[in-house]
This record gives structure tokens, sequence and C-alpha cells, in this order.
């Protein structure tokens, strides 16, 4: 919410600021078929979680001779424990498609972490805790792959806002083992949308764009070997990604 909030103010004086500029700058940046540039920025990554209710309910759950394991009329429950931020860089292709669409591709690498908070203590055999824990850490690396239209508004002096909406594929190459307690698959597909603010230095083109990213898959994977407990994995009915996104463009 606060990354929206400083969006929104971001946008608001650039608004504020557009009024007041005379001169126009790289008047014709805009007529190129093709052109580049790169991108910071930073992201938080969640979840939707829907979990088995009780944990019965997923037929592949066996009660077994863990300490604490849940029976079939246990409810076992995990959800996103908040929000961190995380970091996101890439590349910028822009094609011209028409005086108000650009086609985008936009591959990079996005890194970031992930929570899952359960209502049962967190027990992991390949670590100890000295206090009980209820949280499990995923992190992940993303390659990013997205493809988007740009659909830019009127320029204003040196200034031009836009919507962004097309799909992007993204792969975790995050090292997983047969052993975590809840892994998740690879590959995933994301319909994304956002909006953002041109605007138009001496030398290059600078642009604030907000946008997110809905997981479209189920991305849980197996759940562990033997070695662990596996009903952190079995209490999860579907787990999907959803990725939030503050980037700047220079181009």
């Amino acid at each position: 919410m606060r990354i929206f909030l400083m969006f929104l103010c971001l946008m608001a004086a650039s608004t504020a600021h557009s009024q007041k500029v005379k001169q126009k700058y790289l008047t014709t940046f805009d007529d190129k078929r093709l052109h580049f540039g790169f991108s910071l920025g930073v992201n938080t990554l969640d979840f939707s979680v829907v979990n088995y209710a009780p944990i019965g309910e997923n037929k592949n759950f066996m009660v077994r001779n863990w300490s604490g394991n849940p029976n079939v009329t246990d409810t076992v429950t995990a959800d996103v424990a908040g929000l961190i931020p995380g970091f996101t860089v890439g590349m910028v292709s822009s094609l011209r498609l028409t005086r108000d669409l650009d086609l985008r591709f936009l591959p990079g690498m996005s890194f970031g972490e992930r929570k899952l908070r359960y209502n049962r203590e967190v027990i992991d055999n390949n670590f100890e805790f000295n206090t009980p824990q209820y949280e499990y850490s995923i992190k992940s690396t993303f390659l990013d792959f997205p493809l988007l239209i740009k659909y830019k508004a009127l320029r204003i002096n040196n200034d031009r806002p836009y919507v962004v909406f097309g799909g992007a594929y993204r792969v975790d190459i995050s090292k997983s083992a047969s052993e975590d307690l809840v892994s998740i698959k690879r590959g995933n597909f994301y319909a994304e949308l956002g909006a953002g603010w041109d605007t138009y230095l001496q030398f290059f083109r600078f642009s604030v764009e907000a946008k997110v990213s809905i997981g479209l898959n189920d991305i849980l994977g197996p759940a562990p070997d033997q070695t662990q407990r596996q009903y952190y994995t079995e209490a999860i009915k579907s787990l999907r990604s959803n990725i939030f996104t503050l980037v700047f463009h220079f181009e």
C-alpha cells in the first residue's frame, strides 16, 4: 500500500511539473520504430493460498507416526505472513505499432521472498530453532519474460501517461530440494496490468510504472520426501503466485 501511495505522489508531482515546462525535449523520440533501454525496480511477491479444511479433504493425505501429525478431521492452515520487498532488473525493447501503441518485450530477473505462516509449529529436520517457529520461508529468483502492449495518452509538454497490459512467463531458477517442506513449480504464466508516466528529459526518457502480475497456474510442488513432515504441503489445495512491481525505465 505504501508503494502504491508513493507512486500516486510521483504521478501528481509529475503532473504539476508538466504544467510549468515550456521547452520540449526528445520531440521525435516516439517516432522511432525501435528503441531500447533498461529497468530497475522493487517488487513484492505474494501467494493466493487455498487450504483443505479439514486436511482429510485431500485424498493423498495419510496419518503418519510423526509427533503432532494431524488427523483427517484437523485443519492445518497456511497464509502469507507479510510482504517482503525484493529487487527487479531488466532490459527494455520497444516496437512502435501505431502512434499510441507499442509492443514491449522486457526480459529480466526478479529476486524476492515469501513466508507462509501456519497455525501449527513448523518443524524442519534440516534446521534447529531456538524458539518455536510458525513461518516457512520460500525464496525465489525469477527469469522474467513479459510481452506487453503499451497504450499512450496524448503528450502534455514533456509528460505522457500510459497503461500496459499483456502476459508474462516466469521461470523460478532458485535451488530446490526434495526435502523442502513446501516446494513450488519452476514455470508459471501471468496476466499483467499496469499504469505509468513517461517523462521526456534532455537526453533520455524516464518512466515510472506500477504493475500487477496475477499467476494463472497452480504452482504447488510435490510433498517432501519421507525424511520430512508432509502435511505442510498436503494442507494446501492450491498455491498461485502474484507480484506487484514498481519499476523505473530508462530509455
